[in-house]
Order: C-alpha cells, then structure tokens, then sequence
C-alpha cells in the first residue's frame, strides 16, 4: 500500500475528532492508501507533521481543510518531490476549485489515491508563500478585525467578516506605494492592492477564477485612487463581468515584482492569513514548485 501522512485542520468544517479520523484511516485503505492522520490544532503543528512526513520520506502529504490548510501544509512541500493531496473541507477552497478536485470527500481522496501528479507554481512575498493570493490594504484590515469580534465578541465568521468590511469601508485607509515592475516605478495611491499566483478570470461568469496555475507568472490587480462611490462602482463591474474595463484599475502579469512603501510594518494577507512585513515587499512566482494529485 502507498503510505501517505494525511493532515487534518480540526476546526475544518464541523471539526474532527479521533473517530472521524479512523472513519477517514479506513476511506483511505479502501483506496489502497496507509494513511497515518494527525487531526491538527494550528497551523505550527501542521507545518511540525509536514516537516516530520518529509524527514521520514514520505512521499505523499494530504492536507485536509480550507484554503489556510492548504497553505500551511504546501508551505513545507514546496521545492520537494514529495506529492501533495488535497482535501477540501473548507468554506471556500480555492485551490481545489481552481485545480478541478472533487469536493466530495470521497471523490477527494480517490483523486489523492489514483490521480495525477502535476507540477503547479506558488507565488512567494518575503518567503511566504500563497497559493492563490496576496493582498494589502482594506482585506488585511478586514481580516484582522474579523478575528478580533470572533475572539471578544462571540460572533460567528461570517457576521463579523460582514461588521469587519463595514468598519473597514468607515475607516477607508489608504496606502501609498510604489510598485517596481518590468524595470519600471509606478507611484500609485490605493485602499487595496491585489497579487495573484497566475492570473483571475475578470469578465465573465468565471470571474475570481483561474483557467491555470503553471503559467509562471504572477497577477498584478490595484485600484488608483477610488472613492467609496468609486469601490461600489468597481464591486458593480466585477458582480457584471467588466471588472478588466473598469477606468482607474490596473492590472498587469509579472515573474516579480517588489512593492514598498514609507510604513516601517505592512499587514499583507497571504491565502487569508495576515502578516505583519517590512517593506519592501518582494514577491516572485516560482514555477512548479508544488506538485499536486489532480484528478485523472
């Protein structure tokens, strides 16, 4: 049987515990799988079991949860051979939707079982990796204020995410930046700035997609200057499929590209986990350096 180190967010969906995680030893050996699963508690124990799969020689490392998982987990598996599976037991799930992965968990783990291994990029800032994006501005603030009402406040993840963005469009702060891309400086001055590994589908009922993920490249997205009125404006345009026709929005495709502003810490949100950085900011694309079971 192929041995695998399968990884468990235990907050992922309606939490885990010790017998869902035999009910998932048995799907997995049904497949032809050994799976050792670990239900982990944070994102530093994930990380510590990856670590500990590769030291071992693992070959296949399956993450189970959403976005934040996936991010966690391949933060560690990137620039290895080792094959990644992917168990998508999040909200959202991006990176799986983006890859074609079943949802369905037992679709997943014949995916990781009997797909196949396809070399992926990962975009990169400061040596953090993210897999689907980066993002400075208004989203790192949302975030940040979501989980404090979560932690104080009792609320549930949505309805503070709803109170955080109503906040965060009150405040509207803005960031003066300069963007160093294709040799050149551009000066803008921006409530959000949006970086993506590959490029997003902006028209069109795909939009907030991705059609590929090896392209080598990364997604440049900014907003120069809107006012409030000027955000709705552009939500209107991207709710139709116009967001690329948008006046005031640039959007560009890069290998690298360096962002850096006069603040001495920047909160730069990477697969919705928020950082604190020192400018400058360097992100790069590096192309292929994830390998992931993709269904057949």
């Amino acid at each position: 049987m192929t041995q695998a180190a399968v990884i468990v967010n235990a907050a992922a969906g309606q939490g885990h515990d010790g017998g869902q995680a035999t009910a998932l030893r048995d799907k997995f050996a049904a497949v032809g799988v050994d799976a050792d699963v670990t239900l982990a508690g944070n994102g530093e124990e994930m990380i510590g079991v990856a670590r500990e799969a590769l030291e071992d020689g693992i070959g296949l490392v399956v993450a189970g949860g959403g976005d934040g998982t996936m991010n966690a987990v391949a933060s560690v598996l990137a620039g290895s051979p080792a094959r990644f599976g992917v168990l998508p037991l999040g909200t959202l799930n991006h990176f799986a939707k983006d890859l074609g992965i079943p949802l369905a968990l037992d679709d997943a783990i014949a995916t990781v079982a009997h797909g196949r291994p396809v070399a992926v990029d990962v975009g990169e800032v400061n040596g953090r990796i993210f897999l689907n994006n980066s993002s400075l501005g208004l989203y790192p603030d949302i975030v940040r204020d979501r989980e404090k009402q979560q932690r104080r406040l009792g609320r549930g993840k949505w309805l503070a995410f709803c109170w955080a963005s109503l906040a965060a469009l009150h405040r509207y702060p803005f960031l003066s930046l300069r963007l160093h891309v294709h040799g050149e400086e551009h000066a803008r001055r921006t409530p959000f700035v949006f970086i993506g590994n590959n490029a997003y589908t902006m028209q069109g009922l795909s939009i907030g997609e991705r059609t590929r993920l090896d392209g080598g490249h990364l997604s440049l997205y900014v907003a120069q200057r809107p006012t409030r009125f000027g955000l709705a404006r552009l939500a209107c345009h991207a709710l139709v499929g116009r967001l690329a026709e948008a006046r005031d929005f640039d959007v560009l495709l890069a290998d690298e590209l360096t962002i850096d502003t006069r603040r001495r810490m920047v909160r730069v949100a990477t697969d919705g986990e928020v950082t604190l950085m020192v400018p400058p900011l360097d992100y790069r694309s590096r192309p292929g350096a994830l390998t992931v079971m993709v269904p057949s």
